[in-house]
């Protein structure tokens, strides 16, 4: 591999860095995405009965087989 072609590489690497880092780029007063989605099914009654269900489940694994 040439010396050319190595840094023509670093460069289109560095190039994709640059992307990445803005695509990811988080605006500092933007809330965490935990307290944006936080609360979001308050008083309602469905995702109540969804955690219920779930609850049961879980207990339902962890009762020993008769």
């Amino acid at each position: 591999m040439t010396a050319a072609t190595i840094e023509q590489r670093i460069e289109a690497l560095e190039e994709e860095v640059r992307q990445l880092r803005a695509a990811v780029k988080k605006d500092p007063g933007e809330p965490p995405w935990w307290e944006r989605f936080g609360g979001m099914f308050k008083d309602d009654p469905v995702f109540d009965e969804i955690v219920d269900a779930g609850q049961k489940y879980r207990e339902s694994l962890r009762r020993p087989a008769k």
